[in-house]
């Protein structure tokens, strides 16, 4: 039986009070507060850097997984596990040699991940999966935030748990099966019927009055597949 996990983007949170935004999700529910990183050069889009992990670090009782969108990895890899990261993910065509950048992140202390795009190959995979903690998968094109599910995202899911499994099966550990993009309470049970276990929501939870309602209704919709 899958654990599930609800991981809140604070890309869509109020960041004149951030701090507060972060402790009131993980009050309303929230298993991981996930951190956005965008370079405007491997994505057009500009966002937040290690100093603001490092300021919310004290508000978080969660888990802080830090989605890097950059190009290139590895110096900001360290900066962010030094700012308080727990788990750091990046895309593997952004890393000149992506077991390097594995064992840099995880010789740091903190779980490490590839994130894979809608049209890149899981084939990454193959040479990496004793590196890896996580598997990300990307169901829009990073970049923004609210936008729309790509429904033949499902697939590449299916694809990456049955990868996971029989790596897993073989040689034993755990590797989480996380999805971003366009997460809401109507689609998130296909999701994980698909195979994912942590789902990242970014407006579907903070453009929302009530956290704390939107991810019951989420949970709600994940306990009917237990």
């Amino acid at each position: 039986m899958r654990t599930f996990r609800i991981a809140p983007s604070i890309l869509s949170a109020d960041f004149s009070c951030l701090g507060q935004e972060v402790r009131d999700v993980i009050s309303a529910g929230a298993d991981i507060i996930h951190f956005d990183v965008m370079d405007n050069h491997y994505v057009p889009n500009l966002t937040i850097g290690p100093m603001v992990c490092e300021a919310i670090r004290p508000h978080s009782a969660a888990p802080i997984d830090v989605h890097l969108m950059v190009k290139p990895v590895d110096s900001l890899a360290a900066a962010f596990a030094k700012a308080g990261a727990d788990i750091i993910t990046f895309h593997p065509e952004a890393s000149e040699r992506v077991d390097r950048t594995l064992g840099l992140i995880k010789d740091a202390g903190c779980k490490a991940g590839l994130v894979f795009n809608p049209a890149t190959s899981l084939s990454y995979l193959d040479h990496v999966m004793d590196k890896i903690d996580m598997v990300l998968i990307m169901s829009v094109n990073p970049g923004f935030g609210g936008q729309k599910f790509i429904p033949h995202a499902l697939d590449k899911v299916r694809e990456a748990r049955r990868r996971i499994d029989e790596y897993t099966a073989k040689h034993g550990g755990e590797i989480w099966l996380e999805v971003d993009g366009g997460i809401k309470a109507d689609n998130i049970r296909a999701v994980a019927e698909a195979g994912a276990d942590t789902f990242v929501a970014g407006s579907a939870i903070y453009g929302q009055a009530n956290y704390k309602t939107v991810i019951d209704a989420m949970r709600a919709e994940l306990a009917q597949l237990r």
